[in-house]
């Protein structure tokens, strides 16, 4: 199996400003590092260097998206707005979106490196592969930055594949720990790309991702969200996948699956509140392996979104590329033995309820 990595040093010199968190520093708000900042990005690939696993990944160069291929997306005057700032010394790109100069360009160069990584498995130089990219997207709409996104890199992906490679059915599914909220603005009304987002209920953005948002029009039934109640763990999430996720896109038929993939959902994110381990997204990234083996001759892109531990996405971040590759290395995860014992991964009464009604949504597809 050949597995396809891709990194650029300029997504690490994205420059989101200083914040306690996310919230702006000012006169009652001390000045801290913003949580989104390059380190949990850069330390995951360094353990991935250190595991020695980087040398048998096929390494994906990274390319700027053209004009053309964000406006496919985006409008013109939120792509032209984006520019202008940047060129300005930067600015904010809507809602908790900071970015400094050359901000447009590093923008850019994510989506181009998304899409540069999808071309790589669609064309069969690797099986499946892994895009580290940064700023993330899964919240930037049409017309806006939100959540620290700038430009959809998967929704862009996604249409780069319709436009260029002539793909007919893609699955996007996002395990971010908040809801893709842009992605499914994006596809709202296509039957064409299912769209399946599991998340934090109502977490960010708010009032945002619930279960009866499924598609309109032609999309009518295929966008289905997962809006797991907060503390949710290894029980609730593997559950999602085995009866929401997988015969979702049993279902579907996609001839490719893009992942939206956060580690914001781990056990130690400050900006989530579930219970993720390591060994959880193994699982996960297994089930979906399994799938698209079977329905898509094993084509599975991911791309990096969210995750603010900066101790433990590498770990999670390490998990998915040994289980992508197929080859264990000898770094385990070193918090595993507390958390994977710990309490709470276990399934509830009123996480079950969620799950049951996704279910049924995903049903609804065969």
């Amino acid at each position: 199996m050949a597995t396809g990595f891709l990194f650029h040093e300029l997504y690490m010199w994205h420059d989101t400003g200083r914040a306690a968190l996310w919230h702006p520093a000012g006169l009652t708000v001390e000045p801290d590092m913003n949580a989104e900042n390059a380190d949990t990005k850069r330390r995951f690939r360094n353990l991935l260097d250190v595991a020695g696993l980087l040398d048998h990944l096929v390494t994906i160069n990274a390319r700027s998206a053209t004009l053309d291929e964000i406006l496919r997306v985006h409008t013109p005057a939120y792509v032209d707005r984006i520019k202008a700032m940047s060129d300005a010394h930067g600015g904010d790109a809507g809602e908790v979106t900071p970015f400094g100069p050359g901000g447009y360009e590093i923008a850019l160069l994510a989506a181009g490196g998304t899409m540069a990584t999808l071309d790589a498995v669609v064309t069969g130089e690797v099986n499946n592969a892994y895009a580290l990219v940064r700023p993330p997207g899964h919240h930037a709409e049409p017309d806006r930055g939100r959540g620290y996104c700038i430009f959809g890199n998967v929704a862009v992906a996604v249409r780069h594949a319709q436009a260029v490679h002539g793909l007919k059915r893609i699955a996007v599914v996002d395990w971010d720990v908040h809801h893709g909220n842009g992605t499914q603005k994006v596809f709202y009304d296509d039957a064409s790309v299912l769209t399946i987002s599991i998340h934090q209920d109502n977490w960010y953005p708010a009032d945002s991702g619930h279960i009866h948002e499924t598609g309109s029009g032609k999309g009518a039934g295929f966008n289905i969200n997962v809006p797991l109640p907060p503390g949710s763990g290894r029980e609730p999430y593997i559950a999602t996948f085995e009866r929401v996720v997988a015969p979702a896109l049993r279902a579907f038929k996609p001839e490719l699956i893009v992942v939206a993939s956060g580690f914001d959902g781990g056990i130690y994110d400050p900006l989530g509140r579930m219970m993720v381990t390591s060994t959880t997204y193994r699982r996960l990234t297994r089930v979906l392996l399994d799938v698209a083996d079977e329905v898509c001759g094993g084509r599975l892109v991911l791309s990096h979104e969210g995750g603010y531990s900066a101790a433990y996405v590498p770990y999670c971040g390490l998990a998915v590329m040994e289980e992508l590759s197929g080859r264990k290395t000898n770094i385990g995860d070193p918090f595993a033995v507390y958390i994977d014992v710990a309490g709470g991964h276990q399934m509830y009464p009123h996480q079950e309820a969620v799950i049951a009604k996704a279910e049924a949504l995903a049903r609804k597809l065969t």
